[in-house]
C-alpha cells in the first residue's frame, strides 16, 4: 500500500506561522494491484476491475486447418503424347490447338514411304492370298473326283496357310500406321487418329511440314473430365497426410467458391529442393471449371485430440515463455507457462500448462503484466 506524507519541515513551519497543532496529511490512495506470495491481487477498489475480463477456459476437440499451396494438373493416366507411326509429310491438320476431340477422329494426314510400302505390302499379300485358295480349292476338287492328289491338298493347304499369315501381317502393318487395308487413291495416306476423347493441349506440327523424327511429339491430348489438384505438403507436415484425409480446394480464378475432395494418394519420395511432397486430389470435371496450371489453395482438416483453447488475448510474453494469468482465488492470479498448439486464428491451442475449467484473463492482461 503506498502512502503519501507531509514533509516534516512543512509541518514545523505550519506550527510557528499559524499555531497549527496537528499534522496534515494526504487522503490513502488503493494501488491497481498488490503483490503477495508469488501471486498478484486486484484490490476491491482497483481501477483494474473494470478492465480486465476473467472467463473458464473449455476444452473441445476440433480439427486443424492445415493451408498448403496447390496447382491443377492433368491426370497423367488421361494424357496421351500423339506421335506419328512414321515420318513423311503432313497433308492435312484436322485440329487447332485447344479442340476437343472424340476417340478415334482423324487428328491428321501424312503421305508417307513406310505406309506406301506397307499399302504395297497389302496388295502383294492378297494376291498370293487368292492364288493360294484357288490352288487349293482345285487340288480339293481333284482328290474328290478320285484322284491320287492327298500330297497336293496337303502342299496347297500349308500354301493358303502361309498366305494368310502374311495378309495378317500386312494387314496389321496398315492398321498400325492409321490406314485401312481395303483403301484406294488417296485413302491410302496415313491417318493419325484420336486414342482417347480429350483435348489438344499442346500442337507442334502444321499442314505442309514433313516429319522426319518418328519419336518427336505432334501434339498432346489430354482428357479433362478427371483432374488431379496437386497439393505441395512440406516435410515436417506430410505425417498428417493420408489418402482419404478431406481436403477443400479454392481457386483465384473463382473467388468464394469451394471444391470439396479427398487425398487420393501421397508421393513416396520427396522433391529434393523444396522438400515438399505431393499429395493429390482427384476432382470430378465435366464442365472444365478446373483448367491444368490453374493456381489453387488446399486446406486439409487434421484430426486433433481434444484440448484447451484460450483467446489469442490471454497470451502474454514474459522473457522466453508463453504464459497466461490463471486465477486461483477471486481477483488473485498467478502467473503460469503454457505449451502452444496451433494457431487457430483468434484462438490458439494450449497443448499443456491449463486444465479444462480454470479461469484465466483473457483481456487487459498485459496491464498486470510485470
Amino acid at each position: 500500500m503506498f502512502r503519501a506524507y507531509v514533509p516534516a519541515a512543512l509541518a514545523a513551519a505550519c506550527i510557528l506561522l499559524s499555531g497549527c497543532s496537528n499534522r496534515a496529511t494526504a487522503p490513502e490512495t488503493t494501488p491497481a494491484v498488490v503483490s503477495e506470495g508469488g501471486k498478484l491481487r486486484v484490490p476491491d477498489k482497483s481501477p483494474l476491475r473494470t478492465q480486465l475480463v476473467v472467463q473458464a477456459v473449455e476444452s473441445k476437440q476440433a480439427a486443424h486447418a492445415l493451408v498448403v499451396p496447390a496447382m491443377v494438373e492433368a491426370d497423367p493416366a488421361r494424357t496421351i503424347a500423339v506421335v506419328p507411326p512414321a515420318t513423311g509429310r503432313i497433308i492435312e491438320l484436322k485440329v487447332g490447338l485447344g479442340d476437343r476431340v472424340n476417340r478415334g477422329q482423324p487428328l491428321m494426314l501424312i503421305a508417307s514411304g513406310d505406309s506406301a510400302q506397307a499399302f504395297t505390302d497389302v496388295d502383294k499379300a492378297r494376291d498370293a492370298l487368292d492364288l493360294a485358295r484357288k490352288q487349293l480349292e482345285r487340288a480339293k476338287a481333284v482328290l474328290k473326283a478320285g484322284g491320287e492328289a492327298t500330297k497336293d491338298v496337303e502342299t496347297a493347304q500349308s500354301a493358303f496357310e502361309q498366305a494368310q499369315a502374311e495378309y495378317d501381317r500386312a494387314t496389321t502393318r496398315v492398321t498400325s500406321l492409321g490406314g485401312s487395308a481395303g483403301g484406294k487413291g488417296t485413302a491410302r495416306t496415313m491417318t493419325v487418329t484420336a486414342p482417347i476423347s480429350g483435348s489438344i493441349a499442346t500442337l507442334a506440327v502444321a499442314a505442309g511440314q514433313f516429319v522426319n523424327d518418328a519419336t518427336a511429339t505432334a501434339m498432346t491430348l489430354s482428357n479433362l473430365d478427371n483432374v488431379w489438384v496437386t497439393a505441395n505438403v512440406s516435410e515436417n507436415q506430410l505425417g498428417q497426410i493420408a489418402p482419404g484425409l478431406a481436403a477443400d480446394v479454392s481457386l483465384a480464378a473463382y473467388p468464394g467458391e469451394v471444391f470439396h475432395g479427398s487425398v487420393q494418394f501421397v508421393d513416396n519420395v520427396l522433391a529434393s529442393d523444396t522438400r515438399r511432397a505431393k499429395a493429390r486430389i482427384v476432382f470430378v470435371n465435366a464442365d472444365g471449371k478446373l483448367k491444368p496450371n490453374m493456381f489453387a489453395t488446399a486446406t486439409f482438416q487434421l484430426p486433433q485430440p481434444a484440448q484447451v483453447f484460450v483467446p489469442q488475448s490471454a497470451l502474454l510474453m514474459n522473457n522466453d515463455a508463453t504464459t497466461v494469468f490463471v486465477e486461483t482465488a477471486p481477483w488473485t492470479f498467478e502467473r503460469r507457462a503454457v505449451t502452444l498448439g496451433y494457431d487457430e486464428g483468434a484462438d490458439a491451442r494450449i497443448a499443456s500448462g491449463l486444465q479444462a475449467g480454470e479461469r484465466v484473463v483473457v483481456k487487459g492482461g498485459v496491464l498486470i503484466n510485470d
